[in-house]
């Protein structure tokens, strides 16, 4: 998949035909135009349209009116990982009143990350409303197809309704294609109404899935069985489902009838690199690639590449970059002594690269005193240059939504949590990611053996959180983990609090976050007058909070 990278523009014609007036006399066959009904005729129709269906996961960016919309945006920014960064504090300020707990619900990011989700799950429908009624004969050569397409529709539906519902909660849940204007106007689902949806998606979705293992190389980067596996424990635990989420997990982890899908990259630093692209660890990833052909400044689906390392490379750097997302002090201080994922998670540039002593907000080198550069994503050679990119808008690394240690923190967890617990597993899977990340150095003791913790449940727990945020610090993680765990109320205070001693430029403009609003981002206003009426989340425009 990493060859084709979702470049199918499927039948874009067909697309546009099902948004036709519902006034009987334009129904009109039109020459040159190819409707949905004659569209799917071979296989070959059939995986375009599920290909068509994963492209709205690589927009972030819309020009009309719209600006830059990254989920880490939410899952870095808005938590205690990561500062806005940039040019200025006035550069992108749709993301800095999101950073500092004062967005609105005209907030043109959130806008576009919620119309681009509806616009992957209305290319899901649309494969749901074909792709079943083709002739068997279509398929002949692979039968198997037919349902894998169906498959990858159904997780990517869900995926899609999982980025929907942990950031604004319950939102309309529209499962057939809307074919008028008229029909748009749906009530506002709970969110269980939502999750309940995500869990039927996925469950069917492993029926149907091959695993990664019986995917062609070319097809490396589709939808699996684990992936919806893996997905399903996020979207369980995020319910505190945690048996539930055990039970996934484990099939993925020791269950499994066949030979194990999935294992833990020996070096850490190999993950985030174009090489190590869907390698043993990928359990699912959002497929970029850095084509010449392509140009993001056009709006959403003009390009194949991603932003984000232009965005998070440093403006000093000689590949210039914007100097977003900019890891904070207190994710730095979090990491271990010797761990080496901190710096191939951060760059601290050297003083003749930035002066130690800039601390000041006029130079566009540093944002708040903040000199640290987010590595992961910025295409950073392991010598500590950077690899061209040829064009702002074509990066070509791929995101990673789902790593193999990232479903390991998550198993462990529900075995802590679950009913039926299971604390040997816990720490067992918890010593998985901390053996990978020490190799063959004397560092990282096993549990509890770091830290000043004591081998008992509660920080085995609290163990359990730390590595989640050091093993998937800068990979969008950090917020809706926050929010899971219950604390985000008193870990952003008390995150304000400690920046209005030490680091006031940073607090200046930092609301308290208030529970029971702040879990949640404002419906956006436009939706709500596209959708009238519409109910807005606790706290924002005049709704009391709960």
């Amino acid at each position: 998949m990493k060859t084709t990278k979702y470049s199918i523009l499927f039948f874009v014609a067909t697309l546009l035909s099902v948004f036709v007036s519902c006034d009987d006399y334009l129904n009109i066959e039109q020459p040159g135009v190819t409707l949905a009904k004659d569209a799917f005729n071979t296989s070959t129709d059939a995986i375009a349209s599920a290909t068509a269906a994963y492209a709205p996961l690589q927009w972030e960016y819309q020009n009309n009116g719209g600006g830059f919309f990254p989920e880490w945006f939410i899952g870095d920014v808005c938590s205690d990982d990561a500062l806005k960064g940039g040019e200025g504090v006035s550069a992108m300020e749709a993301l800095y009143d999101m950073e500092n707990f004062k967005t609105r619900s005209d907030n043109n990011s959130l806008l576009w990350f919620y119309r681009v989700q509806y616009m992957g799950i209305f290319r899901c429908n649309f494969v749901f409303a074909n792709v079943p009624q083709m002739k068997a004969e279509a398929f002949e050569s692979n039968p198997s197809v037919q349902n894998r397409v169906i498959g990858e529709a159904l997780f990517l539906r869900a995926f899609y309704y999982f980025r929907l519902v942990r950031v604004f909660g319950g939102v309309p849940l529209v499962n057939e294609v809307i074919k008028y204007q008229s029909d748009w106007k749906q009530p506002r689902a709970t969110a269980n109404d939502i999750y309940n949806s995500i869990y039927n998606d996925l469950l069917q979705a492993i029926q149907y899935l091959p695993e990664k293992s019986e995917y062609a190389a070319e097809d490396l980067g589709r939808a699996t069985k684990g992936a919806a596996r893996a997905l399903l424990v996020k979207a369980y635990m995020n319910n505190h489902l945690y048996d539930l989420a055990k039970l996934q997990a484990d099939s993925i982890i020791r269950l499994a009838p066949k030979a194990p899908q999935y294992s833990l990259k020996s070096n850490y630093s190999d993950i985030f690199t174009i090489e190590g692209e869907n390698n043993s660890e990928s359990i699912f990833e959002t497929q970029f690639i850095g084509e010449s052909t392509s140009d993001a400044w056009n709006g959403a689906g003009f390009s194949r590449g991603t932003l984000t390392p232009t965005m998070t490379r440093p403006r000093w750097a000689s590949e210039e970059g914007w100097g977003y997302n900019r890891p904070t002090q207190e994710l730095y201080d979090e990491f271990e002594s010797g761990d080496p994922r901190r710096d191939v998670t951060i760059y601290t540039p050297t003083t003749s690269q930035v002066e130690a002593s800039d601390n000041n907000t006029q130079n566009v080198y540093v944002y708040m005193g903040n000199r640290y550069t987010s590595r992961k994503y910025s295409m950073m050679n392991n010598d500590t240059t950077w690899i061209k990119l040829g064009h702002s808008t074509r990066g070509g690394i791929n995101r990673k939504e789902i790593r193999y240690s990232d479903l390991l923190l998550m198993y462990a967890e529900a075995c802590c949590l679950a009913q039926n617990k299971d604390y040997s597993q816990a720490k067992w899977a918890l010593e998985e990611v901390r053996k990978r990340a020490r190799g063959s150095q004397a560092i990282l003791p096993a549990f509890p053996n770091y830290r000043g913790y004591q081998d008992t449940p509660e920080d085995l727990y609290k163990a359990i959180q730390h590595e989640r945020r050091v093993e998937l610090a800068m990979e969008g993680h950090r917020w809706f983990d926050l929010i899971r765990w219950g604390i985000a109320a008193e870990t952003m205070n008390a995150y304000r609090a400690e920046n209005q001693i030490n680091h006031p430029l940073i607090a200046k403009e930092m609301d308290p976050f208030v529970k029971g609003k702040h879990e949640l981002f404002p419906i956006p206003i436009q939706e709500r007058d596209l959708n009238s009426p519409m109910p807005q989340n606790p706290g924002y425009d005049g709704v009391p909070v709960q």
